[in-house]
């Protein structure tokens, strides 16, 4: 049976827990799993099953989606070029994010030879200290614009990722430099959301919902330069903050690259929240979620296999029909272009359809009972 419309089932992105062995331990990580765990990766075979798999779903949309090769820490998957260079034998996309600290010479010349099509590399801060402090390795800051000086010197488009928290928010505009100056393509910011390690942190270093909001708008005023591409994962009222800045028609007729993560092809802005609409998230041992925050379990690729799971789940069905939102989402006008964060409501309270525990937005709609 299916249980949504043709225009919801568009899978962009699959993002994929390639391993969960990883050469740091950060604060903020969504991972729940050790390296001890590492046995319970999928084999070559079921690896490369998987990419069938995506290959399959496909083939019944208009466009392969994105494979983004993650962790973890990808690179410490020994099989990893050759499955990178599996998915593009089937017309998949590859794309790596990673910490950028296991990147020489060699791994950058792999890298571009595998035609991976961009590698994102998370840097939380414009400085050692910062960056340092949440990844919990001294030195890392360093590797990781060393592993940045291989990809630029090889040509590879990269992007930079950081996840905003109290301890880095006042670094953002300087990560921003940062970035434009040592050539990235494009600005990656993630909204933290507490699950994993990030449970932690979150009770002393989550914005709240009046930083929250304020980082937005100076996001968007970085935005409106137009210098450098901009995008916020996990920070789906962003979608009504453009509006509200007059920022949404200067983005909507500027270029976005087809790979851009979060963006429709061909420019098209797409959801804020994209859990179980453009995006899944695959496991180290083949579970997939709806995004790699909310650990609701939809099936698994062994046993369902992606396309089935993607089609038919109840859980993924619900979240695309922006209808069954809940309080204050529920009645609010930016609903269908905000969705709020699946995530973070689910964290808070066990329920993904509740409204976002983090949003300062009051909907005139609701002005009156709130």
């Amino acid at each position: 049976m299916k249980h949504s419309t043709e225009a919801n089932r568009i899978l962009r992105l699959l993002f994929w827990e390639s391993t969960i062995r990883c050469n740091l331990s950060c604060a903020h990580c969504r991972r729940l799993d050790t390296n001890e765990a590492v046995g319970k990766d999928l084999s070559t075979e079921q690896a490369k099953d998987l990419v069938r798999q995506l290959a399959e779903l496909g083939g019944k949309q208009s466009f392969n989606p994105i494979l983004v090769f993650s962790g973890g820490e990808p690179l410490c998957r020994e099989d990893l070029f050759e499955l990178i260079t599996y998915a593009g034998s089937l017309s998949i996309t590859p794309a790596l994010a990673t910490n950028g600290t296991l990147i020489d010479a060699e791994v950058a010349e792999k890298i571009k030879d595998n035609g991976v099509v961009r590698v994102a590399v998370s840097l939380d801060g414009a400085t050692g200290r910062v960056h340092n402090k949440l990844r919990k390795l001294d030195g890392c800051f360093e590797k990781a614009l060393e592993g940045i000086s291989h990809l630029r010197e090889k040509d590879i488009p990269f992007q930079i990722n950081i996840t905003l928290t109290r301890h880095n928010a006042h670094q953002l505009e300087d990560v921003y430099e940062l970035a434009k100056r040592c050539g990235a393509v494009a600005v990656h910011i993630f909204m933290l959301v507490p699950v994993g390690c990030g449970q932690v942190l979150a009770d002393t270093d989550m914005l709240s919902p009046k930083e929250y909001e304020d980082m937005l708008v100076k996001i968007s005023q970085l935005d409106r330069l137009g210098e450098i591409q901009i995008k916020v994962t996990c920070g789906p009222h962003y979608e009504r903050v453009i509006r509200e800045q007059g920022l949404y028609q200067t983005r909507k007729g500027a270029h976005h690259d087809d790979n851009v993560p979060g963006r429709g092809r061909h420019g098209a802005a797409t959801k804020g929240c994209l859990a179980g609409l453009g995006v899944l998230f695959a496991g180290h041992q083949g579970d997939v979620f709806p995004c790699g925050y909310l650990p609701v379990n939809c099936g698994n690729v062994l046993e369902e296999g992606l396309v089935d799971i993607w089609h038919n789940n109840k859980d993924l069905a619900r979240m695309r029909n922006s209808s069954g939102l809940e309080g204050k989402c529920g009645i609010c006008g930016y609903r269908q272009i905000c969705g709020g964060c699946r995530a973070r409501a689910y964290a808070a309270t066990g329920n993904y359809m509740a409204e976002e525990p983090f949003c300062a937005y009051i909907p005139p709609e609701a002005a009156g009972s709130l």
